[in-house]
């Protein structure tokens, strides 16, 4: 059981930060094709703001979801591998 929560907790981490990255490099592309847009130094200043701070709260969130999954990991991850041995074993 401890090995098949481990391999589910590294997956949902690499899946995690994965993401977190990907963010990162959506926001700073969508930052660099649209900077010529700006109507003004001001707006893009606005824009860069608002982009660091989706950028800090989304990775702020999935730090302290992964920090709730290592303290709860045996619990969660416990009761999915419960769940979805039933579900193989009712599906025949």
């Amino acid at each position: 059981m401890s090995g098949r929560i481990d391999a589910m907790h590294r997956r949902d981490v690499l899946v995690a930060w994965a993401f977190v990255i990907g963010l990162w490099f959506a926001i700073i592309f969508v930052a660099l094709a649209t900077w010529s847009l700006a109507p003004s130094g001001a707006a893009r200043t606005i824009l860069l703001i608002g982009g660091a701070i989706v950028l800090v709260f989304n990775t702020a969130a999935i730090m302290a979801m992964l920090r709730h999954y290592r303290e709860d990991r045996d619990f969660m991850y416990g009761l999915d591998i419960k769940f979805l041995d039933e579900a193989r074993k009712a599906r025949g």
